[in-house]
Order: C-alpha cells, then sequence, then structure tokens
C-alpha cells in the first residue's frame, strides 16, 4: 500500500508542476504585453512603465519569473492579479465555493440519472434499452456551450421557470434554483457517457459464469444483481469518475461564461485574456491539485475494492 500510494503522489507532484510549467511558457510566448493592461492602453511616462515592469517582473528571465511563482506559492504568497489590482488569493476566495457548488452539483446529476438509466438499460432491454442508449448517444455529442445556450432559451427566456444569470443572492433556495440550469448544462454529455459505460458494464456482468451459476444454484434474482452484477458491473465507473470530474472542471469555464457565474472557470478565460499571468496560474495549481488529489483518492479506493489492482500493485 505504501508504495503504491508514494508512487501516485509522486506522479501527482510531477503532474501539477509540469501542467504550471506549461501554462507558464504558453503566457510568456503569447503575442500582446500585460503591460497594455496595467496602463489600460494609456500613455504613461517611461518611469511608471520601469517601476511597473519592476513590480510585476515583467522584465525578468523566463526561468526566474516561473521558480520566483513557485516559492511564493510555497509560502502561501499567490502574486498580485496586473488586471484586478488585488492580491489573488482575494479574487478566488469567492470563486472556490461557487466552483465547487457548480461541479459537485452536476457530479451528483451525473451518477444519479446516468447510473440509473444505465442500469435500467441493461436489465429491462428491448425498447427501454433502444431508446435510453439512443438519447445518450445523442446528449453525448452536444457540447456544453450549445446545451447552455439551449436551456438559457428554453427554460428561462421562453417558459421563465428558472433564473439564469448569476448564483443567487445566497439564500439556499435562490442558489440551488440558479444552479439547475448551469448544473444540467455541464453534466448533459457525462451523464450520457456514464449511462453508456454502465449499460455495457451491467450487460457484461450479466454474461459471466458466475452469475450463471448464483441463478442455476436458486439464489433469488434482486440478490443475484445486487451482490453479483451491480458489485462487479460498478466498478469501471469508479475508476472513471476521477476524469469525469476533471471534464467537468474543465467545462466550467464554457458554463460559468454563458451563464455569467463569477466562479474559477470564468475568472481564469478573463485572466487568460489580459494575460494576468498570477492569475492564470493561481486558477491553474488549484485546478490540477484539485484533479490530482480526487483521482488519488479513486485509485486508493479501486485499490481496496478491486483485488486485482492489489495483486498488480504489489
Amino acid at each position: 500500500m505504501k508504495s503504491f500510494l508514494g508512487r501516485r503522489i509522486l506522479l501527482g507532484l510531477v503532474t501539477i508542476l509540469a501542467t504550471t510549467f506549461l501554462v507558464h511558457i504558453a503566457l510568456y510566448l503569447a503575442p500582446g504585453d500585460p503591460i497594455d493592461v496595467l496602463t489600460a492602453g494609456k500613455p504613461t511616462t517611461p518611469e511608471r512603465l520601469a517601476a511597473l515592469r519592476a513590480q510585476y517582473h515583467l522584465d525578468d528571465p523566463f526561468l526566474t519569473r516561473y521558480f520566483s511563482w513557485l516559492g511564493g506559492v510555497l509560502h502561501g504568497d499567490l502574486g498580485q492579479s496586473a488586471a484586478f489590482n488585488v492580491d489573488v488569493s482575494v479574487l478566488l476566495a469567492p470563486r472556490v465555493p461557487t466552483t465547487l457548488l457548480l461541479v459537485g452539483a452536476s457530479f451528483i446529476m451525473i451518477m444519479v440519472f446516468g447510473l440509473s438509466l444505465g442500469i435500467v438499460a441493461a436489465l429491462r432491454g428491448g425498447i427501454i434499452d433502444t431508446t435510453t442508449m439512443a438519447t445518450a448517444t445523442l446528449l453525448s455529442a452536444i457540447p456544453a456551450f450549445v446545451s447552455s445556450f439551449v436551456l438559457i432559451n428554453v427554460f428561462a427566456l421562453q417558459l421563465g421557470w428558472l433564473p439564469a444569470i448569476g448564483i443567487g443572492d445566497g439564500a439556499p433556495l435562490d442558489t440551488a434554483l440558479h444552479l439547475v440550469l448551469p448544473s444540467v448544462a455541464l453534466a448533459l454529455g457525462a451523464g450520457a457517457f456514464v449511462a453508456r459505460t454502465t449499460r455495457a458494464s451491467v450487460r457484461t456482468e450479466l454474461g459471466r459464469d458466475h452469475v450463471a451459476t448464483a441463478t442455476v444454484r436458486g439464489i433469488p434474482w434482486r440478490l443475484v444483481i445486487s451482490r453479483h452484477v451491480l458489485r462487479n458491473g460498478l466498478l469501471p465507473i469508479l475508476s472513471i469518475s476521477g476524469l469525469i470530474l476533471a471534464g467537468l472542471i474543465v467545462g466550467t469555464a464554457f458554463v460559468e461564461q454563458a451563464f455569467a457565474i463569477e466562479g474559477l472557470g470564468k475568472l481564469l478565460v478573463t485572466a487568460a485574456r489580459q494575460q494576468d499571468l498570477a492569475v492564470v496560474q493561481a486558477v491553474t495549481l488549484i485546478l490540477v491539485v484539485a484533479f490530482v488529489v480526487l483521482n488519488t483518492l479513486v485509485d486508493i479506493l479501486y485499490w481496496y475494492l478491486d483485488p486485482r489492482v492489489r495483486s498488480d500493485a504489489a
């Protein structure tokens, strides 16, 4: 177990460093000059320009800037935003809970509806199976930004059933209502994927020899399904849940823009447009750390549940 966990942690640290380094390179090579954002395009004295470049280390060599930022992170300093002229931590504080709420609500929808539809389709078969899988195939082909605009147009503008802007006034019920449409937009594609994967996995387990043996021995069908089919058939869903969460985290950039939600995704898009290196690096760091931690937890849980993984890791 220790060696297994050690390898996962080491791989996670390498992933975090590599991702932040690549993002730093991309912003460093991007056209344009952050000084234009700092001066708002207005004429500025050479002394003022020199002071701004020194304050934000814009003239430092590439590696110096990166390792300076990395050292600040290790000391709890995420830097100062060039575009918003405040500490990056001040920008992140109200946005992290918002994105967590959105991702959490979407993930719950994905698992509840994706697993339910996949299991029903696998066990019932016939027209239910065909209709469910056809619908899932169609939904999985719709990008999040397209479903966002469709949901806004139908349920917010035409029917007026649900709000489509922001996250609400802070009251639990109002926040829940504001989260419905963005959560559905974010969950549709992944939910359809989970339904298809669940259906295929359960159908495979139904054809296993041990299921036929349990049936012949007279074990009630309900127990055969719960103990022999679903227990093994849902393991693949656990293994891809980390990737699903990673996809949700990436998808927030589109959904938060469409629904005007002040979360990490919207902040990342705004900061990238303005070449705000400190903000982009900080948001990227949070997202990558979340991805690494979640996938490590999934790997550990899978290691405990599946003996085959333990034997391979030994």
